[in-house]
């Protein structure tokens, strides 16, 4: 299993790849760029969220705990919630996540247990896409693809470590496939990991910039037809 600094080391250099792959060829605003780099590099920590203790799981909630109220500002501000409400709100999140869910993922989780799955990683591209609001569907999708694509390098450099040389012959350590996997050992996790997967897949596909966005495009197909059908009934001049 790679060790916490090189998980790290390679998400953030993903990372800065990322973002100047996003400003460079995608014209990006640098700002935007930035932040989903900066995600994608923090990203790398994210599955080690299972860890019994230590400083993965030290350094992993203390991010997600700070982060977390930054990225809910814009949901803050739709619901219309003061300066001072969006601080205490901060403030509750923070502790919720620093302390509340570092002790529930203790009790609930075991390391290389689900955490560390393919379904982990749709699921924490989920959580950004719903708390990363943004004018544009298409950055939405940007920076969830960034957390996404931290996670995976995570996944793929533990097994890339459950693969070495032993006495000259290639050794497959006992660990490899408990990473890149689907599901697990344990019936509840897995159907813990897929009811949240299709909760969180709900309220994306139901979020409210995808129903404007639907709205907005039958209203202009009526509107298409509407302007056919008439220059159909219009006579020949």
């Amino acid at each position: 299993m790679a060790g916490f600094t090189t998980h790290v080391t390679v998400s953030s250099t993903l990372g800065v790849a990322y973002g100047l792959i996003g400003h460079f060829q995608y014209h990006v605003a640098p700002e935007t760029a930035a932040l989903a780099g900066c995600l994608c590099g923090a990203s790398g920590m994210l599955p080690d969220l299972d860890s019994d203790s230590g400083r993965p799981l030290r350094e992993t909630v203390g991010f997600t705990a700070s982060i977390v109220p930054m990225l809910m500002i814009h949901r803050f501000e739709e619901w219309g919630m003061s300066h001072d409400a969006m601080a205490l709100a901060g403030i509750g999140l923070y502790f919720a996540v620093r302390y509340g869910m570092a002790r529930m993922l203790k009790r609930l989780t075991v390391h290389r247990g689900m955490y560390h799955s393919i379904p982990a990683c749709l699921i924490a591209g989920l959580i950004a896409f719903l708390l990363c609001e943004s004018d544009t569907l298409e950055i939405r999708y940007f920076k969830a693809g960034a957390v996404m694509a931290g996670f995976m390098s995570h996944l793929v450099l533990d097994e890339i470590w459950s693969i070495g040389m032993k006495r000259g012959w290639i050794h497959v350590k006992s660990s490899f496939g408990t990473a890149l996997k689907l599901w697990g050992e344990s019936m509840g996790p897995n159907v813990f990991t897929y009811s949240l997967l299709a909760a969180l897949a709900y309220l994306a596909v139901n979020d409210p910039y995808w129903m404007q966005q639907r709205l907005r495009k039958w209203h202009n197909h009526d509107r298409t037809e509407q302007v056919a059908g008439r220059a159909d009934e219009s006579p020949p001049r």
